[in-house]
């Protein structure tokens, strides 16, 4: 499937209005450069002392202005310096810290965070962690959708924006949200929020991250609209180019990962939102047509729900809608 950016779920501020780059992000200064009282050491000392039980503070350093190296720390676990647990102070714990540290063994390379990948895995925690996650999953036909693709792009003119399948596929989405509007919500303090908007949001890799810039009012664009919008709008995520308004206020996300032969995968939800879409690959599968078995092209969708604000049978009617809209493609159309 085009758009090979198209991948993964990637959480957006608790309130729902700003996606990863929209967040302040912190600086990616080494630990050398701290601020006074900190033990200086480098991000690889810190990951060694940190698998291995060792207390920085009980390492001379050897590196500039006394910052503990690689070696430093090596020399101590060999001296037999490992035994005092390293405890932090409860203020300097996250969510994201929390887990047990994994042992750095002599050749492992150790790859400090930058600060996009900081704020990445602090959104997907929370996500997981506050968000009860329910996942429906469905087979959809494409073959219609395929042959229609096919005959829309014939009849558009030379050097025109062609439309993708990916294009169908939000502008399906979009007729489905409007019909299963629930799924188009939010929870905020104990009440679901009905977004009015449908404004979806495209999660796309860049390097070592993701982005989602926001298609807005998709249920009121055509889709030769959201096509001339969805395009550009990838091409500047690449590039780094994006606009805040370009990747706030999304209400749904979808999060499509076809073209690496994935059978079926379920993302992550924007925290802000209530659902998100995983779309797997296009495949060729044994179907019975007309009381007959041929092959027949299908994909897998997976829709990942907050069980807060609706329960499975209101996913199950999404994809139930979403499957006969692809499957009719014409009325994307009109």
């Amino acid at each position: 499937m085009p758009y090979d950016s198209f991948i993964g779920g990637l959480p957006q501020t608790l309130g729902g209005s700003a996606s990863l780059v929209g967040e302040p992000l912190a600086s990616g200064a080494t630990a050398a450069t701290e601020s006074a009282g900190r033990i200086k050491a480098s991000p690889v000392a810190r990951a060694m002392a940190r698998g291995n039980n060792l207390d920085l503070a009980a390492v001379a350093g050897s590196g500039a202005n006394g910052e503990i190296t690689k070696r430093d720390v090596q020399a101590a676990i060999a001296g037999g310096g490992a035994s005092t647990p390293v405890v932090a102070a409860p203020a300097a714990q996250s969510a994201t810290a929390a887990a047990t540290p994994s042992k750095v063994a002599e050749g492992d390379e150790v790859q400090p965070f930058n600060a996009m990948r900081r704020t990445i895995a602090k959104r997907l925690a929370e996500s997981k962690s506050t968000i009860p996650h329910f996942y429906v999953t469905s087979e959809i036909d494409v073959e219609a959708m395929l042959a229609l693709r096919e005959q829309v792009n014939a009849s558009v003119g030379e050097g025109a924006r062609k439309i993708s399948l990916n294009d169908f596929l939000v502008k399906a989405t979009a007729v489905a949200l409007q019909a299963n509007p629930v799924v188009n919500s939010a929870f905020s303090d104990n009440t679901r929020i009905l977004r009015k908007r449908i404004n979806i949001g495209i999660a796309v890799s860049i390097e070592d991250g993701l982005i989602v810039p926001v298609v807005q009012d998709c249920q009121s664009k055509s889709i030769r609209a959201i096509a001339s919008e969805t395009h550009p709008l990838i091409e500047r995520a690449r590039a780094g180019k994006l606009k805040p308004e370009e990747y706030t206020g999304g209400t749904f996300t979808i999060s499509n990962l076809g073209q690496y032969d994935v059978e079926n995968f379920a993302a992550i939800i924007n925290p802000g939102e209530a659902a998100i879409l995983a779309v797997s690959s296009i495949r060729p599968v044994p179907a019975v047509v007309g009381g007959q078995i041929a092959a027949r092209k299908r994909m897998k969708v997976t829709l990942c729900g907050d069980h807060r604000v609706m329960d499975g049978v209101a996913g199950a009617q999404f994809l139930q809608e979403l499957k006969r809209v692809i499957e009719n493609p014409m009325q994307i159309l009109l």
